[in-house]
């Protein structure tokens, strides 16, 4: 394994584009950081964000791998660059000449994404480690270490995440054209939702349904944390609305995720061994 991860990471190290797509997303992900410093005083409005208790534990594990997660964009494009670089440099083909089989192949790919999706999640630990320490009113270790649910979320939604592109990178060899399947996706799960919603069963029911629906399933693992916020929840019981919501990772979330990843890998491997190179 470890010299399947060796060839991929040489293949991502000998490409320009990648090198600067893999580095711009760890500058964004450590630019988080700097929400901290944002003040606004004009006049008398003084309002500083770390003080509206976002970097609160445990509540800054839910809010920094929520935010974190819309910068994943950068390493799918990585991702299917990776693939397409396989074909148009037709390496693929040289690598099975050279003695890989093909389901190596495929898990010298998924290998890169586990690796990805790990790398991303420790950086994301130590970023929200270091700001909680820092601005958090609440420093008792058993706060601290409470709601790590999430951390192991945002892990499991990216390995989801990528192993679709990954799959979209195989199918269409092209990555502009995997990108732009990987939106075009995005929106028929949107319309999906909407004639659901439409035509067959209320907003519980058809959130239910679409809970099943790959990109979903992955949105679904981490919710939005802006109604947690307490300064949030302050305003809604001062207007007289009752903020209750269900934030918390469920095994079933999960499951659906790992089942979506465990298809996408079978397909790449599937439609590559059935492919002619």
């Amino acid at each position: 394994m470890v010299r399947l991860l060796q060839i991929e990471f040489i293949k991502l190290w000998n490409n320009r584009a990648s090198k600067i797509l893999i580095t711009s997303y760890f500058v964004l992900l450590t630019s988080i950081a700097l929400v901290a410093a944002i003040k606004f005083d004009i006049g008398p409005v003084k309002f500083h964000l770390a003080e509206i208790g976002i970097f609160n534990f445990p509540y800054i594990w839910h809010f920094n791998t929520f935010v974190t997660a819309f910068f994943k964009l950068f390493l799918a494009i990585v991702i299917v660059s990776m693939m397409a670089n396989e074909y148009s440099n037709k390496t693929i083909k040289q690598n099975l000449i050279d003695g890989l089989s093909k389901k190596e192949f495929i898990l010298s790919k998924f290998l890169t994404v586990i690796s990805f999706s790990l790398i991303s999640t420790v950086f994301v630990f130590v970023v929200s480690l270091i700001l909680g320490l820092f601005y958090s009113d609440y420093n008792e270790m058993s706060i601290i270490f409470s709601d790590l649910e999430f951390v192991l979320a945002f892990f499991i939604k990216l390995v989801g995440f990528f192993s679709f592109c990954l799959f979209l990178g195989i199918l269409v060899k092209r990555s502009a054209f995997a990108l732009g399947f990987l939106i075009i996706w995005q929106v028929l799960e949107g319309i999906i939702r909407g004639l659901i919603r439409w035509k067959l069963f209320d907003g519980d029911t058809t959130e239910t349904i679409m809970g099943f629906f790959p990109l979903q399933s992955m949105f679904n693992l981490i919710k939005q944390p802006i109604t947690r916020l307490e300064a949030v929840q302050t305003v809604a019981d001062q207007v007289g609305e009752n903020v209750i919501l269900d934030y918390h990772v469920h095994w079933y979330e999960i499951l659906i995720v790992f089942a979506w990843t465990a298809i996408f890998i079978y397909l790449s491997y599937a439609l590559l061994k059935k492919r002619d190179l």
